[in-house]
């Protein structure tokens, strides 16, 4: 590493510094600060290879230089044609190159145009091979964009390294003519784009007037890609922040030359969820924790265009835009816009298939663009071409969910700001349960506006009201009755212990109880308790109210609906059933009316796990009723809250885990429950009989999962 103005003449960044200055060092003028950078890190990078700086100027080496990004080619362009060679010889670019002696060729590439690829220019590195002279490539990528056989020759591959301190230290003295006192903090310098520095520092300003300006400007670099807020503040992403986290550590590590393009895992993806799911956020959000660009587009901006080649070209324009600005991030919305290919018919085959062939193409040139990552949104994922989603292209695909219960309060949050700082939003977001991050911000907003109205503050009513749209909120009988539905799901399924659940809410208008994981293999033991846990809620109505209501039922996806299908597959699809081994496809009628002993056969199935429901309630009736009483009273249970309530009233000593260590009398009841499974299997296998396949395995666990009911 070198040492910050060492003074040595023959320092190759002092030399450097003072071959771009006109006058001698005696009378030092200023360097601009990019350029001054610039000459910095190629002399380090030219350092780094003992005896490079003889070669350049006394023989004819061939050296690659990878920039990492675009915007550094000319100017590393500039400074090795001004300071690393002969002052004698004269530079040209490639496409200037005459066979002539004396004569550098410097094929400075920055990735946007067309020509910058490995097939390229590769007749005219022949003719300065043999004419002896010094051949320098310079590109963000050079493997991917400077000429295969400039590549093969090379004897000298230099990497631009990192900014650090006392690369700093010489820009800053290169700059203003004074050495900095300080030093900057590693973590922010990690931070730092050559482009700041041309914002801080000023030849009028001193070395610690430039570092503070630098500091404000890392310390508010991020406010300068998106006037929202960065991804890591966002809630209810799910999979896509963890997706969008990774990608932006990657893009720091491939700006600042730790990795390479090809090292960074997340290039492509396809983001789908229903409108106002915040997918064009997402991408902002993205963008600024990356610091990186934000190149939007969308179809429809493409098809705004009055014939076929106005729409290839704004295509070809979004993708070059991006190429530009890498490292950046495109991003596209209404990808089912473009049509698949598959359904295409009539008059328009040409056309569209014109569109799409074109959008593949360039998404298939990733090696193309590098530094470019691409993400596509969509509400309509089943619309898009399957081309589209190969290894590639838009590879990878999240579906963004509607926030649940936790994340709304967040939300709500997030937009409310510094009001109602004490404020518990649980009651809002339970009221908005099904709504999205776009319905919370217009909430915030109308409430906002009825305050402003009534010349007072913001209350936490003024959003309930909003949310409610005036509507009443539910009786406190109804709300008893959803807190005793949903406590019956999820005290059975906390007994059971093969059901993880997440947390229990009731809204205004119906329950749910979010079951994140079903443990087990699918053989027939495990599906009944998957149909006593969806049944636990209609079992908890009759035992408490004396007879149930049709809150489990009435409607696709209630738990009535969920329990009937499962117990269907047993019999028509696992092979667990009393109609033996058989599987029946898909495209029947109604299989409940055509298959001979089915429905009666399912209506077993579900009367048994109903009376097990409801005999595991009756012995765990004091966990029940501390479960509903809590939820009717806060609206929303965690599962650690729930575990809890389960263990103190079975374990009114301590305060063991109740799934982990039944009681005597739980025990017991879980016995009758096995009893009464094998007395039913009529010679079938209790546990063994699984018929193990991913497929099956996935519908018993989407039936656990989907305990969520929609009661009241």
């Amino acid at each position: 590493m070198l040492r910050a103005g060492s003074g040595d003449p023959s320092d190759p960044v002092e030399v450097l510094l003072d071959d771009l200055m006109d006058t001698p060092v005696e009378e030092r003028v200023s360097i601009r600060p990019d350029l001054a950078a610039i000459a910095v890190l190629t002399a380090r990078s030219i350092e780094a290879e003992p005896g490079l700086t003889r070669i350049l100027r006394r023989g004819a080496p061939v050296v690659s230089i990878a920039t990492h990004t675009a915007d550094r080619v000319a100017y590393v362009g500039k400074v090795v044609a001004k300071c690393a060679l002969p002052s004698e010889q004269s530079v040209v670019q490639d496409r200037k190159f005459r066979p002539v002696q004396d004569q550098a060729l410097i094929m400075a590439r920055d990735g946007t145009a067309k020509g910058d690829k490995p097939d390229s220019g590769n007749d005219v590195v022949a003719d300065a091979l043999h004419a002896r002279s010094t051949i320098i490539g310079i590109a963000p990528d050079p493997r991917r964009q400077l000429p295969r056989d400039l590549m093969r020759s090379a004897e000298f591959h230099l990497t631009l390294p990192e900014m650090d301190q006392s690369a700093l230290t010489l820009v800053i003295e290169a700059v203003t003519g004074k050495r900095a006192a300080r030093s900057l903090d590693e973590a922010a310098i990690r931070l730092l784009d050559i482009a700041d520095l041309v914002l801080a520092l000023r030849p009028d300003r001193s070395p610690e007037e430039c570092l503070c300006r630098l500091e404000e400007l890392i310390e508010r670099k991020s406010e300068f890609h998106s006037d929202g807020p960065a991804l890591e503040e966002l809630d209810g992403y799910g999979e896509a922040k963890d997706w969008g986290l990774e990608l932006a550590a990657d893009f720091a590590d491939y700006k600042a030359g730790r990795i390479s393009w090809d090292e960074v895992d997340n290039r492509g993806l396809l983001l789908s969820g229903p409108p106002g799911v915040g997918k064009t956020s997402y991408a902002r959000a993205l963008a600024k924790s990356a610091r990186v660009p934000l190149v939007a587009t969308s179809v429809a901006d493409w098809n705004s265009a009055s014939h076929l080649g106005g729409t290839l070209q704004a295509i070809k324009e979004a993708f070059a835009r991006a190429r530009r600005l890498s490292p950046s991030i495109l991003f596209i919305d209404e990808l089912d816009g473009i049509s698949d290919r598959a359904r295409l018919s009539g008059d328009y085959v040409e056309y569209w298939s014109q569109i799409v062939n074109l959008f593949l193409e360039l998404l298939q040139g990733i090696d193309d663009r590098p530094g470019v990552v691409v993400i596509g949104a969509t509400n309509h994922p089943d619309a898009i071409d399957p081309a589209v989603k190969r290894a590639g292209r838009l590879d990878r695909e999240i579906a963004i969910e509607k926030p649940d219960a936790k994340t709304l309060a967040k939300i709500f949050r997030h937009h409310l700001g510094l009001q109602l700082p004490d404020a518990d939003l649980m009651p809002a977001a339970l009221a908005a349960r099904g709504a999205t991050g776009a319905d919370v911000e217009a909430y915030v907003r109308r409430a906002r506006g009825a305050a402003r109205r009534c010349r007072r503050p913001l209350r936490l009513d003024d959003i309930l009201a909003e949310v409610r749209s005036k509507r009443e909120p539910p009786s406190r009988e109804v709300r008893r009755l959803l807190a005793v539905h949903e406590a019956g799901h999820a005290v059975v399924a906390t007994v059971l212990g093969c059901m993880e659940v997440v947390g229990v809410s009731i809204g205004d208008r119906s329950g749910l109880t979010e079951i994140a994981q079903v443990s087990g293999n699918t053989s027939l033991q495990h599906c009944h308790n998957i149909l006593i846990m969806l049944l636990a809620g209609r079992a908890a109505e009759e035992l408490v109210f004396g007879s149930p209501s049709a809150g489990a039922g009435g409607m696709p996806g209630s738990d009535l609906e969920r329990a009937t299908e499962l117990a269907k597959n047993i019999e028509l699809r696992f092979g667990l059933g009393e109609l033996g081994p058989v599987f029946l496809p898909d495209g029947l009628h109604d299989p409940l009316t055509v298959v001979p002993g089915l429905l009666a056969s399912v209506r077993k199935r579900l009367d048994g796990a109903l009376s097990d429901a409801r005999g595991l309630l009756e012995e765990n009736r004091t966990a029940l009723d501390a479960v509903a009483e809590a939820l009717e009273r806060s609206g929303y249970l965690s599962a650690a809250e729930i575990s809890e309530l389960v263990s103190a009233a079975n374990h009114p000593s301590n305060g063991d885990d109740l799934a982990r260590e039944p009681k005597d009398a739980l025990g017991a009841s879980l016995r009758i429950v096995r009893e009464r499974m094998e007395a039913s299997l009529d010679g079938h296998e209790n546990e063994g009989g699984d018929g193990e396949n991913g497929e099956d395995e996935t519908r018993s666990g989407n039936a656990g999962q989907a305990a969520g009911d929609r009661s009241g």
